[in-house]
């Protein structure tokens, strides 16, 4: 693992955990639904109406920030497809619901797009939370769901084989590059105890157990753990216990605020781990100002499945072209949804027509050139 800044200046030490891999995967799992529809428009087809793509985003809630910038990733990518002439000969339409974070709304939201508008194609949600229930409702549907978020590994124990995870790694791989650094350090160097505290998440709380397992194994003993409910916004009595544990690092499963006001709650202590270890919160581009400033961040790792300094096919063009859309250079979230969209235009383009099936099946049996390398 190489403890390295982000491209960005936010000044956080990353573990860029796709960036190096030289094969990457997409974990596939699917369902035992009926395909999609056994025609669809071919290429060349006459129709001139638009391929609607839907997808349902929590553009209110507490993953708005990311839930924006995943969005645009979308946005970029229709906008290029449609700029070489779409799909299929048609152009690229996104129809977008906002489920507020609500994992019943995002439910509900994916039913109207197959049911009600009758939508071509979907792309997935953001979080293990959400694509969940997204991706039973598409699989009951017969449709194809290409998710850009959500590596849980419960979501792939259902049978669902037209499921495609468009990450280099699921929550179970989360942990292996830091695992491997601290397995590296000298035994002086390496941290002797540990603290473990994690949301009640799907993909957070099973990434966390890895780390335990691990790290175990390599003489780490634990010194605290601890489960917190979703709603939870103060954790000063859990940074208190965890300060009187005194361990030397911390590994915290967040999921977006929750890594932050963490922070805050040891800042208070003024306790300061030599490492702290924490899922998602901190690739936020809000995160060091959340915590006081960037030089507040030195010691914070994270995993990341994306990086804007990688030299993989179409990664620099994807930088700059967001840039200059969104006046900003791309988050992993941008990135996540661009490379979703990429994983579908692929499929579209060598099947030629819009059989949900046909398109899977193309899937199983390919590998798509994306912005974070090679997926399976």
């Amino acid at each position: 693992m190489n403890r390295q800044r982000r491209p960005s200046q936010l000044r956080l030490p990353v573990l860029a955990v796709g960036a190096a891999l030289a094969v990457t995967t997409v974990a596939a799992c699917g369902s035992a639904a009926p395909a999609g529809s056994a025609g669809g428009s071919a290429a060349g087809s006459p129709s001139s109406s638009p391929i609607t793509v839907g997808m349902s985003l929590p553009m209110t809630g507490p993953v708005a920030d990311v839930s924006k910038s995943g969005y645009q990733g979308y946005k970029l990518w229709a906008s290029q497809v449609n700029a070489a002439g779409g799909l299929l000969g048609r152009q690229v339409k996104l129809d977008m619901l906002d489920d507020g974070f609500d994992p019943n709304q995002t439910a509900a939201d994916y039913t109207r797009l197959i049911s009600q508008d009758h939508v071509d194609l979907l792309l997935g949600t953001f979080s293990s939370l959400l694509n969940a229930p997204a991706s039973a409702v598409a699989a009951r549907q017969g449709m194809l769901y290409v998710e850009p978020s959500g590596g849980a590994a419960t979501l792939f124990t259902r049978g669902f084989t037209d499921l495609f995870f468009a990450q280099p790694g699921t929550t179970a791989t989360l942990p292996d590059r830091f695992v491997t650094w601290i397995a590296s350090l000298p035994a002086s160097e390496r941290p002797a105890t540990a603290a473990y505290v994690t949301q009640d998440d799907p993909s957070a709380s099973p990434a966390v157990a890895v780390f335990k397992t691990k790290l175990a194994a390599l003489g780490v003993r634990a010194v605290y753990y601890q489960v917190y409910d979703p709603s939870t916004t103060n954790f000063d009595s859990i940074a208190s216990a965890i300060a009187h544990a005194q361990p030397q690092m911390i590994i915290q499963g967040a999921v977006a605020d929750d890594g932050a006001q963490f922070v805050r709650s040891l800042q208070k202590l003024n306790y300061d781990p030599k490492i702290l270890f924490q899922t998602n919160a901190p690739t936020d581009e809000a995160y060091p100002a959340a915590i006081g400033g960037a030089a507040n961040a030195d010691g914070v790792f994270t995993a990341q499945s994306w990086s804007a300094a990688a030299a993989y096919p179409g990664n620099q063009s994807f930088v700059t072209a967001y840039t200059k859309m969104f006046g900003a250079p791309p988050t992993e979230d941008a990135a996540n949804s661009y490379t979703a969209g990429q994983v579908l235009q692929a499929a579209v383009k060598a099947v030629g027509r819009l059989n949900q099936g046909a398109l899977a099946a193309w899937l199983h049996d390919n590998t798509v050139a994306t912005i974070v390398g090679p997926l399976r």
